[in-house]
């Protein structure tokens, strides 16, 4: 069997070291926040070339925050798109906004930027590009407009740790970025987590204190607040796996390279980096007409793939009170119908990428 996913042989890799630090914090009794979150924000910050980090429980709650610090809520828009987790839209319903998507661009599936103006309205307030499978957004465009139009722009980054782009590190492009740190995330914790990063000070102190009851100090709420702390243990766990993140997303990028290159001669849409981007693959998306068909074939080979997301939030019952159908947003419906994702981790071989491969031409043919 071929996962599409292998986090036991990351862990058995680094096993030592996540023990130790595991320990530690269990010895310290710094369950909940702490010195391990306290220097994990520091460090993930820099790495993002933020000023600040604000850790929490979630990268749902990170987007959450750091669209109520914007001053988002209810009667505001914010503008999306629809070929995404569902935590996007949700996000912004939870501040009692509304979501109004505009389409992908067919070739990156990051939001058209094209189309952003003409959805903007009296009541918007923010834009809210996703980097989709660690493909940085046009972000240029999306700040120009932000600026005339004085809006807010928060970078939904929840898959793309490292992603650059233009030789910047998205999540600080925006004046809010959210990481997510879901296990199977490219830098992932060993349950929940996220991050909120930013250069805003005041943006920074909003969402230290919604994380925490809305507290300026202890039993003093400023503000009505969440409980969306992170765990000292997770915050331990991240501080390990950042010393490798640069070594693993290279890896990653070099396992795409490598289908690019094995795929070539498939006639399947392969994703596509422009070269402006650090594309960090969190998943590599290629896309067939036969999708469930493919699927199906890849595992009764005993190769697991992934679909994301098979459903665009614009068409979910859950949020067809926003009045969107079917045909609204093409490019995004398209892909949904057509994406499958194939096994990428920094720890999957060369022999096991070529096997893949083989297959997916077994099945095409």
């Amino acid at each position: 069997m071929i996962p599409f996913v292998d986090l036991r042989s990351q862990y058995r890799s680094i096993k030592d070291e996540i023990d130790t630090a595991v320990l530690k914090v269990l010895d310290s009794t710094q369950f909940i926040l702490g010195n391990e979150v306290a220097a994990l924000e520091l460090e993930f910050a820099n790495y993002c070339q933020a000023s600040f980090g604000v850790a929490l429980n979630t990268g749902t709650s990170a987007l959450h925050l750091a669209l109520l610090a914007a001053g988002i809520g209810a009667g505001d828009e914010v503008i999306t798109i629809p070929m995404t987790f569902i935590a996007t839209t949700a996000a912004i319903c939870y501040t009692g906004a509304t979501s109004v998507f505009v389409d992908i661009d067919p070739l990156t599936y990051t939001i058209d930027v094209t189309q952003i103006e003409a959805a903007i309205t009296p009541k918007t307030r923010a834009i809210l590009p996703v980097h989709l499978y660690g493909q940085p957004a046009d972000m240029d465009p999306i700040l120009d407009i932000a600026r005339r139009h004085q809006l807010i722009v928060i970078e939904d980054a929840a898959q793309a740790h490292g992603a650059e782009y233009k030789g910047r590190r998205v999540g600080s492009i925006g004046d809010i970025g959210c990481f997510s740190f879901y296990p199977g995330k490219n830098l992932g914790a060993y349950g929940e987590g996220g991050m909120a990063v930013t250069n805003n000070p005041e943006y920074d102190r909003k969402m230290r204190m919604l994380r925490d009851w809305g507290q300026e100090r202890r039993y003093h709420h400023v503000l009505k607040g969440y409980n969306y702390r992170m765990d000292g243990i997770q915050g331990a766990i991240l501080r390990v796996k950042m010393q490798y993140i640069e070594a693993w997303t290279e890896a990653r990028i070099a396992c795409a390279a490598n289908y690019d290159r094995l795929l070539a001669e498939s006639g399947l849409v392969l994703p596509i980096a422009q070269p402006h981007n650090r594309h960090v693959y969190h998943v590599y998306a290629l896309r067939s007409p036969n999708r469930d068909a493919l699927q199906q074939s890849l595992q009764a080979q005993e190769i697991q793939t992934g679909i994301h997301y098979p459903i665009p939030v614009h068409l979910q019952p859950s949020y067809a009170d926003l009045g969107y159908k079917l045909g609204d947003f093409p490019h995004s419906e398209l892909v949904a119908s057509q994406e499958l994702s194939l096994p990428l981790y920094p720890e999957l071989t060369i022999e096991s990428q070529t096997q893949v491969a083989k297959a997916v031409l077994s099945a095409i043919s």
